[in-house]
Formats: structure tokens, sequence, C-alpha cells
């Protein structure tokens, strides 16, 4: 959110490729903060943020996000 996440490249190197998933990660991480932010009526800060993304929502996305990218025409 406060940054751009990286798109994806098929020319990508190798190197990067594991930033470029860490930046979609903490993306999803600050959205979750912002929305349960939002309906506490209060900041609930990164680590509680984080925490629950690990709990709750980490596997979910990851195997949506893996799905997409072999469902991509190559």
């Amino acid at each position: 959110m406060g940054h751009k996440s990286m798109p994806p490249h098929p020319n990508l190197p190798h190197y990067l490729l594991p930033y470029g998933e860490f930046l979609a990660e903490l993306d999803e991480i600050q959205r979750l903060k912002w929305i349960a932010s939002e309906n506490a009526g209060h900041d609930i800060g990164f680590e509680f943020a984080l925490s629950d993304w690990a709990q709750n929502h980490r596997a979910s996305w990851r195997r949506m996000r893996n799905q997409a990218a072999k469902d991509k025409p190559a």
C-alpha cells in the first residue's frame, strides 16, 4: 500500500522473485491491518496483523496465488 508490488515478469532474475513475493505478501498484511483497524476503531498494530495473517489467511492466499501462476499462459 505504501509501495508498489513488483509485476510478474518472465525475464525477472530468479533472485528477485522471492523479494517480489515478499512485497506482495506485505501488501496483503498491510491491507488486512487497515481493514481490521477500521473495524476495531483503532490501530491493531503490525505484529497483530502479521500474526492474524499468518494463522488465518496466508495458506489460502498462497494457494490462490500459486494456482493463478500455474493457470497463466506461458
